[in-house]
Parts: structure tokens; sequence; C-alpha cells
């Protein structure tokens, strides 16, 4: 945080950060990330952020980035199929927010729009009244997601841009999420529109999303974030789901595959 507090609070972080935040800095910390030589960071992380290996499909990684994608074992992620229930797509950290008439909706202190966030005003009418759910990733989370929920997903939308932080200081500066690099697919379900959107942060240059053809199934793998923090966002129609009772615009830690909410 301290780091975060110099970069966004100071003259010369913020002079600094024009080019932290650029998409080469996020690609020169891939590059570094998929070299041989990172893999000589994996164990001190692992033992700092006390990292279940158990949970892995294998112990032994190539790069940084090779640990950083990690896959686990079938079954360490159990996903609820209740067919009325919303589950997570990611583990992290999820806090959901209201979109007023017009696709308004604040995160921590700092206003958005839908239409500035989707860039399709059409698209974002058809959320308002609905809800926002916000999934912030942390480096030491498991950094692949999943489908929520079964439906039918349209092309893929990329949205260049900035590789900011999505730390929780940082998303009361800056409308980080109308500024970051972020992709989504809309997806036509039995519960009406959902979007389910990424967005890269700073050292995340790559979503990797896995193509489709066809319908998608709740649990099936959607894609991975490489090195770095993160956010996945679902955007859900008025009415459609309800947040379950713990859950609010307090940040809630969760898991991919777990019940965060029920479809009405």
């Amino acid at each position: 945080m301290r780091t975060v507090d110099f970069l966004y609070g100071t003259a010369p972080g913020r002079f600094l950060l024009r080019g932290l935040a650029r998409p080469w800095f996020s690609r020169l910390g891939g590059h570094v990330m998929d070299s041989r030589l990172s893999a000589l960071a994996v164990g001190p992380f692992v033992r700092a952020h006390g990292i279940d290996m158990s949970q892995c499909q294998k112990t032994r990684f190539s790069s940084f980035n090779d640990f950083f994608t990690r896959e686990l074992m079938p079954g360490a992620r159990p996903v609820d199929m209740d067919p009325a229930a919303l589950v997570s797509p990611c583990d992290g950290r999820l806090a959901v927010w209201p979109i007023a008439p017009g696709g308004a909706f604040s995160v921590k202190g700092t206003d958005y729009t839908l239409p500035r966030l989707l860039m399709d005003e059409d698209l974002a009418a058809r959320f308002d009244g609905g809800l926002l759910w916000l999934f912030r990733l942390c480096p030491d989370d498991y950094h692949r997601y999943i489908w929520p929920v079964d439906g039918t997903p349209s092309p893929a939308v990329r949205i260049p841009g900035l590789y900011h932080t999505v730390q929780p200081l940082e998303r009361g500066q800056r409308p980080v999420y109308h500024e970051n690099t972020r992709e989504y697919r809309l997806l036509d379900t039995a519960h009406g529109p959902v979007v389910m959107m990424e967005v890269g942060a700073m050292l995340v240059g790559r979503i990797v999303n896995r193509p489709v053809s066809g319908p998608v199934r709740r649990g099936q793998e959607k894609g991975r974030f490489a090195f770095g923090g993160s956010t996945v966002i679902l955007l859900t129609a008025q009415d459609a789901a309800v947040p379950r009772a713990d859950i609010s615009s307090t940040e809630t830690p969760v898991r991919a595959g777990e019940r965060v909410g029920m479809w009405k």
C-alpha cells in the first residue's frame, strides 16, 4: 500500500505512473515473469502468502507465470449446481453495487457509468436497475476463472486501455474501470442478459480467454490472467438476481464455484 500511496498520492509518483500504467510496462513485466529465472521467486512467494500447494496439479514450474496460472486438482473448487444458484466465477473479494438509471454506479467513492465501461450505450441500457458484481483478485489468488451460468455468448469485445493497479486505495482516486484494458462477452441466459468482463491491471498484460463456439456451461473454464492483480465483473439485469445475505458493497472473500447469490 505504501507504493500505491506514493504512485497515486504524490507528484513524483504520478509522474512515474505515466509510464508504469502504459501497456509496454505490463508487457515487459510479462516477459520477465515468463523467464526461467523468474521461477526462483515461486518458493518465497508461496511461503510468504501461505498458498496450499497440495491442491495444485504440479509443484514444479518453468516460470513464475507458469505458477501464477497454475491448474488445481479436480474438485478443488466445487461448483454449486443448484439451478437457482448464482456462483462466483473466480477466487477473490466480492462487492455488489446497484446500477442506477442511465447506467450510473459508484465503487469506493468513484463514479462510473455502464456506457463508458462497456463502450456500448444500447447494451448498457439493458442493465439499468440491475447489479454489478465486482470480484477483485489479489496476486496470491487462484487466477483461472469459470463461466458462472449456462448461456450462449456473443463475440468477445476487447477495449484497449491502460494498466492501473486495482488496489482499493487506487479505486478511490481514478476511474480505473473506465481506463484499464478490458474484455467482455454478453451471455444470453435463462435469467436474462449477463455480461462477464475481465479487467487487466498493472503487470497483467494478458487476459487469456479460451475460444468459444456455441453454448457454455456453468463451471466450464473461461480463461486466466497472467501475473498481477485483476478484476472480474458480472452484470445482471434488474430483478434477475439477489446477493447472498452476507454480501454487499463491502468486500467478502469468495472462491470460484461458490454460491454468491440466487436467481429470482
